[in-house]
């Protein structure tokens, strides 16, 4: 998996202002809260005298007749005031559960306009932009399973233990008050199958920022550690920036691709924070995910993924049960990397193995017309059969699995545009 450079450009987040050239820095959270609440209320502003009017409209079309189901003089101010306290649980999650007067809007089936609600939510997440808005946590954060699932369902082909696997170990996990440790899982296969693809969809959906979260951070072994001699410094680096992002959002997602390429050392100082611990240094761990990707395995699941073909068994048939097994013979046979041999495995602190295997013809097809379909691209199936066969298929005999996955499908398609 050569090539940290490029895969950088893809993961790599800009650290500091272009325009400036110094540090991007945000508000404390004490001062993001309230910075800007002046511009928030002139914009909120015509919203509530437009709502006001809105409600003094009837009055004014029929004199002497008051608003359906509203005291005279009330309409405008119970509906601005609605609005306000719509605002201030989006926000703040403060008066979410207002009691019910009697002969209220609300008693009487009234709702606040869609309209409005819309340009709320608008304004409410322009405002936390600015930082955190609730006390619970960074209301940037989606945790949207529902997405995860559909975008499995439907962008990642043949690999339908990965998709079983992740979501229920993300769903647990999410749905877990107090979990006893993070949640550690390690994606195996070869390059191309859709693990980076798999890590970015989880950010997308955990997080509204995706990987420009600040509570996302993404290590990738030949570019941010590439000197074994600067591995101390490496140690003091990774778990500073591990303590700091947890303090600033206790749900962090960590992602560290070409883990086959750690250093057994940059493992082992990983290990505390997806222990059985309470807190380190008075913060706990618990909350964070660590994803760890590696072409470690990969063999052995291309192997198990080829004799059930040659069995004529479809590749449904391989259950993780099964699978897991030869996995984790592999690793703790192998002797490439530290990862194999480090406390993470020793210790059974991995928490699931998930395996991505080998993808066929008809798989790389889909992954085609997805790239077709994400530029707005027509195309016909010869075209897409054109695109595959452009691609190189293992082993010689049977031609079976795409060599390199869907990987290079987005660029080879431009040989096809006019």
């Amino acid at each position: 998996m050569a090539g940290g450079g490029k895969r950088a450009q893809r993961w790599a987040r800009p650290g500091r202002d272009r325009r400036w050239g110094s540090p991007a820095r945000r508000l404390p959270p004490a001062m993001a809260r309230w910075a800007g609440l002046p511009l928030l209320l002139c914009c909120l502003g015509p919203l509530l005298c437009g709502a006001a009017g809105r409600s003094r409209a009837p009055r004014e079309a029929e004199p002497g007749a008051a608003a359906p189901g509203l005291p005279p003089g009330r309409a405008g101010s119970d509906l601005s005031g609605q609005y306000w306290r719509y605002l201030a649980c989006r926000l703040w999650r403060e008066g979410c559960e207002q009691p019910q007067e009697e002969g209220s809007q609300q008693s009487q089936g009234w709702s606040l306009p869609l309209v409005g609600q819309d340009y709320l939510e608008i304004l409410s997440s322009w405002y936390c932009s600015f930082g955190k808005c609730c006390e619970t946590g960074d209301c940037r954060i989606a945790n949207n399973i529902t997405g995860l699932e559909m975008d499995l369902s439907k962008r990642l082909h043949g690999q339908h233990l990965a998709k079983d696997v992740i979501l229920r170990a993300m769903q647990g996990f999410l749905e877990t008050t107090q979990p006893e440790k993070a949640l550690a899982l390690s994606f195996h296969g070869w390059s191309g199958t859709g693990k980076n693809f798999v890590a970015r969809m989880i950010a997308d959906h955990l997080y509204r920022d995706g990987l420009k979260s600040e509570c996302v951070k993404v290590f990738i072994s030949l570019f941010h550690f590439p000197h074994p001699k600067y591995v101390d410094l490496y140690k003091v680096q990774l778990k500073k920036q591990i303590s700091e992002t947890v303090q600033l959002c206790k749900q962090s997602l960590f992602i560290f691709d070409e883990t086959e390429k750690l250093h057994s050392g940059l493992l082992d100082a990983i290990k505390p924070y997806v222990d059985h611990y309470d807190s380190i240094n008075e913060v706990d761990y618990r909350r964070s995910i660590f994803l760890f990707l590696s072409n470690i395995g990969g063999n052995i699941i291309n192997q198990v993924t080829l004799d059930f073909w040659r069995a004529g068994r479809a590749r449904e048939e391989i259950t993780m049960e099964y699978l897991e097994q030869h996995l984790c013979m592999e690793l703790l046979e192998s002797t490439d990397g530290g990862f194999a041999h480090g406390h993470l495995l020793e210790e059974n602190l991995i928490d699931f193995f998930v395996p991505f295997l080998p993808l066929e013809n008809h798989h790389v097809k889909l992954c085609v017309r997805d790239a077709f379909l994400a530029r707005s691209l027509p195309y016909t199936e010869e075209v897409l059969e054109e695109v595959v066969r452009m691609m190189v298929f293992l082993p010689k005999e049977e031609k079976l699995f795409s060599a390199q996955g869907c990987k290079s499908v987005a660029h080879r398609i431009n040989y096809f545009l006019p």
